[in-house]
């Protein structure tokens, strides 16, 4: 079978962020990085060169492949801020549509600053959806 290719790095989330050229989403990043840190009582894992994950579950697809993954993540990617995790659990819609300006992914959300959108929706998405995924897949 394939192996999942994002997987946890030795990267320190710290270092990386760090280093994020754009002063926005440098800024924007370490905002994230404390906030998830502190609803999910984990440190950042980097998982692959740009992503920064809390927790980790455990899955297994329709055609049998496993893998493991972060549960809640973002990226502070050069066009916008890509958050991960935050649309599983039921009720998250609701919340989505409260969330100010952004995009939908196939799994994530794009904000381009968390000025555009209302950081305590987004703390709210986390913390119900940490919950939800640990609550049903969780190791």
């Amino acid at each position: 079978m394939n192996e999942n290719l994002t997987r946890p790095t030795e990267i320190l989330a710290e270092d990386f962020l760090a280093a994020v050229q754009h002063p926005v989403r440098r800024a924007d990043g370490l905002v994230l990085a404390k906030m998830m840190g502190r609803v999910t009582e984990r440190r950042p894992v980097m998982w692959g060169p740009t992503m920064v994950g809390f927790g980790t579950y455990r899955y297994t697809t329709g055609s049998g492949r496993r893998g493991e993954y972060f549960v809640v993540g973002f990226s502070p990617r050069k066009a916008s801020l890509s958050l991960y995790g935050l649309t599983s659990a039921p009720g998250s819609d609701a919340l989505v549509e409260q969330l100010g300006k952004h995009k939908r992914g196939a799994g994530c959300l794009y904000v381009n600053t968390l000025a555009d959108v209302d950081v305590a929706i987004v703390e709210q998405l986390v913390s119900l959806n940490y919950s939800y995924i640990l609550g049903n897949l969780g190791s």
